[in-house]
């Protein structure tokens, strides 16, 4: 039997393990999540690439496969954010995480309907904003983690934001196995969130050629040329070239692939425009850094979806160097949770009487 480890983040959100699955778009859906969530973790649907009749069949799906806490990632700055709360609270969700700031009035519109409010931070300063908003926790990424990254490391991170918040922080950025969680722990982190590791299990809906490349990774980079933001990925041919590539001709494929993301999403261009101002006053970003936001999606899409990681990005933490299987969530959290506690019981052997 899994030992049990009872944490400010598990006594808040009802799950067994302090183990958080993170909201990676086109992967975090009703099939992952559901095996997360059986296996006693937290899962998380990435809803940013779902329309919000997409999100309420996810919502509803993940539902049929488990009767366990789960949580749905927002992004607080679409224009339909205010809509989507309302279809979390109707459904009722029990956790929404934010890749950005929620509002203030979101923060406590949900909180009021009993959902449990943990938006992802990538600095200290803004996990004391969200807390005295009304979070009740925190996600901090360090820079070891995949997607849209910040340059100081989890060992660094953590503890200024533990310090800082009265609100239970969950660790993210570079986690994998049992050590990982018993020092996130030791930190005074309630909890450990994962993406690259939940990506590269059974339960995942990637293709499993594109499970391969990045089992057989070594490298990751940090790049700009994505969408204007520092996002790490697995170092490939493609990357290469957009680090290669012009100005001009970056803004032009991003153009194309806003084009391909608006008939996918259904989005009107006049919502897709609403998107990319808040995006700007969210992020401070350019226009040229909006217009490139649109390569995301799709440069996404082509690996996790279609298969083709030649044609598309691969988000991924620092961590894809040192995984080697594809294990079920299941066996996955089992082992996390159980090498976390033989990690703490080694270290509590270490104490003795002082005899002086």
């Amino acid at each position: 039997m899994t030992a049990v480890l009872d944490t400010p983040l598990t006594r808040l959100t009802g799950v067994r393990h302090p183990v958080v699955q993170t909201g990676m778009g086109w992967v975090a859906g009703p099939r992952l999540v559901s095996a997360v969530a059986n296996a006693g973790g937290l899962g998380v649907l990435a809803s940013a690439t779902m329309t919000h009749a997409e999100l309420a069949t996810a919502i509803r799906a993940v539902r049929e496969r488990t009767d366990a806490p789960f949580g749905v990632n927002l992004r607080a700055d679409a224009a339909d954010a205010d809509e989507r709360v309302a279809l979390l609270i109707r459904e009722g969700v029990r956790v929404a995480s934010f890749a950005l700031a929620p509002r203030r009035e979101l923060i406590a519109r949900l909180k009021d309907a009993g959902v449990v409010v943990i938006p992802s931070v990538g600095a200290r300063r803004h996990a004391e904003k969200v807390a005295a908003w009304g979070a009740d926790a925190v996600l901090v990424q360090g820079g070891e983690g995949g997607g849209h990254t910040g340059p100081v490391a989890t060992t660094l991170l953590l503890p200024q934001v533990v310090d800082a918040v009265d609100v239970p922080v969950v660790a993210a950025g570079g986690f994998f196995d049992g050590r990982g969680l018993a020092a996130a722990l030791a930190y005074g982190a309630a909890g450990v969130a994962m993406g690259t590791r939940f990506l590269l299990t059974a339960d995942s809906p990637v293709p499993e050629a594109v499970k391969r490349v990045y089992l057989g990774a070594a490298e990751t980079v940090v790049t700009r040329q994505v969408d204007g933001m520092p996002h790490r990925v697995l170092r490939s041919d493609l990357v290469d070239g957009l680090e290669r590539a012009g100005r001009v001709s970056g803004l032009a494929r991003a153009l194309r692939n806003a084009a391909a993301f608006r008939r996918l999403s259904g989005l009107s261009w006049r919502a897709m425009l609403t998107d990319g101002r808040a995006m700007r006053r969210g992020r401070d970003l350019s226009w040229s850094q909006v217009i490139m936001a649109g390569n995301t999606p799709m440069l996404l899409r082509a690996a996790m979806v279609d298969g083709r990681p030649d044609l598309g990005v691969m988000a991924s933490g620092q961590a894809v160097a040192v995984l080697d299987d594809l294990p079920s969530c299941a066996d996955l959290i089992d082992r996390i949770v159980t090498d976390a506690v033989r990690a703490i019981e080694r270290q509590a052997a270490l104490l003795r009487p002082d005899a002086s």
